[in-house]
């Protein structure tokens, strides 16, 4: 080890390097899973860095672990438990390296923050539309290839994505940064990494896809009889409103209890009992007010629809205070977890079957563990759910890992066995999901992810451990 961090300190500089464990103890824990120790941690500030540490950490042998905003939810952004990993930190790569508003692209550096971007962009009108709760940065969207609440609209970072440079585990620095949304030269090389978790390399520059900034949105909050009814609402809004469907974000009645009860600054919006789901719709549009009124267009869309539908599954109506609803929707799960113990899915089944899911869900459980909460809420426009399972620990007899486990079980089986979805919407595998992976997902297309991972990283420079 002493070789190796002389080695790194020679070519970085001495203060890019630490083995100290107040450095490193800040990367070794997960945002909600994850936590191992590191061997050391190192700061490259630009690519050929990255790619020199990726080949001195090769020449001694030594395993390497990228981390960026450490916004992960699956465990994948941290060390594994050995300590003989060095964390490779990309905060220090955070250039911009061009806006071109003509091409409507940006060229970033893999340690970007969204947030830094898109502050950027703004006074140009300009957006890079994934919109998250988190703030990661661009190589990690890229790796995890994130979604967030308006990929109905915009779609996630792979649709967005145009090309990538990345440190492959030799230390050489590979592909192309073009602007080019036309390119049927073959493989797509950008895409080879999006959704990968950096298993063969690291992102450490990007071309992403811009967007026009909405110059106005108009949102609405509308309570649904049940599932059916929020789907049908979708269809509706769908063929009615088009092209300025932003989201389409639907929460459960027993998730938006707890988020008006636990919640900072909530006021309940509806009058009476808590229907069984309440939707939040956004339009937006680049037309200014005075070419459009979205929040008309929005309110008498929302009444001939309901005038219209003969189950009168719309129990009520509201439009206009965006702000208050994204508030809510913004607060479940912090709520979710002051309420008890907190066990979060991100899946996804197809449109058609989410509220039969729900149902199913909601059934089965109530059957096997009848003290767990069942709290749903998530992006339905896109087919993504957030199911969460929340109880008092307090009253819970039993192992609590072998309850985990029984819970992921009938989740995931009934989710992927028994609706054809998938164990993870947007959040990713890493070691959180491996299991799953390994059960899940065809031998054919692990075989394949396999061979990629054999030719770009066959020392296991980039492979955890347990």
């Amino acid at each position: 080890m002493s070789a190796l961090l002389d080695a790194l300190r020679t070519a970085l500089g001495a203060g890019r390097v630490s083995d100290a464990a107040a450095d490193r103890s800040r990367y070794e824990t997960g945002w909600r899973y994850g936590k191992g120790e590191a061997m050391a941690v190192v700061w490259p500030s630009s690519p050929e860095q990255v790619a020199t540490c990726l080949r001195i950490c090769g020449e001694h042998g030594a395993r390497v672990q990228p981390i960026g905003a450490n916004t992960g939810l699956v465990g994948a952004s941290n060390p594994d438990a050995s300590g003989e990993q060095v964390v490779v930190s990309l905060e220090r790569l955070n250039r911009i390296v061009e806006i071109d508003p003509v091409d409507r692209v940006a060229v970033v550096e893999g340690g970007v923050l969204l947030s830094q971007l898109n502050e950027e962009l703004a006074p140009l009108g300009l957006m890079f539309p994934i919109d998250l709760g988190a703030d990661p940065q661009v190589g990690g969207m890229v790796v995890t290839n994130t979604g967030g609440t308006r990929l109905l609209r915009y779609g996630d970072v792979r649709r967005n994505l145009i090309g990538v440079e990345v440190a492959l585990p030799d230390g050489t620095l590979a592909g192309r940064l073009h602007r080019l949304r036309k390119n049927n030269t073959g493989l797509d090389f950008a895409q080879l990494f999006v959704g990968t978790s950096g298993r063969y390399g690291i992102v450490t520059r990007a071309v992403v896809q811009l967007a026009p900034r909405p110059r106005q949105t108009a949102s609405a909050l509308v309570a649904a009889s049940d599932g059916t009814a929020a789907l049908d609402l979708l269809r509706g809004l769908e063929s009615s409103t088009g092209e300025f469907l932003t989201a389409f974000e639907v929460i459960g009645r027993e998730a938006l209890e707890i988020t008006l009860r636990r919640g900072a600054n909530l006021r309940p919006p509806f009058q009476g009992e808590l229907p069984d789901y309440a939707v939040l719709v956004e339009l937006s549009s680049t037309l200014d007010r005075d070419r459009l009124d979205l929040e008309s267009l929005l309110e008498e869309t929302l009444v001939a629809h309901a005038e219209d539908d003969p189950r009168e599954g719309l129990v009520d109506v509201l439009v206009g205070r965006g702000e208050d609803f994204w508030s809510i929707r913004h607060q479940i799960t912090e709520s979710l977890r002051e309420e008890g113990k907190v066990l979060a899915f991100d899946l996804s089944v197809p449109r058609s079957r989410l509220a039969e899911f729900s149902d199913e869900m909601r059934a089965r459980l109530a059957r096997s563990h009848p003290f767990v909460r069942f709290c749903d809420y998530g992006h339905w426009g896109d087919g993504g759910t957030h199911l969460n399972l929340v109880w008092d620990p307090a009253v819970v007899d039993g192992d609590p890992e072998r309850l985990w486990g029984e819970l992921r079980e009938l989740v995931y089986t009934t989710c992927v066995e028994d609706f054809d979805g998938s164990f993870s919407a947007e959040h990713g595998v890493g070691p959180h999901n491996q299991m799953w992976y390994e059960r899940f997902v065809a031998a054919p297309v692990q075989a394949v992810a396999s061979l990629l991972a054999e030719h770009f990283d066959p020392a296991g420079m980039l492979r955890r451990r347990g």
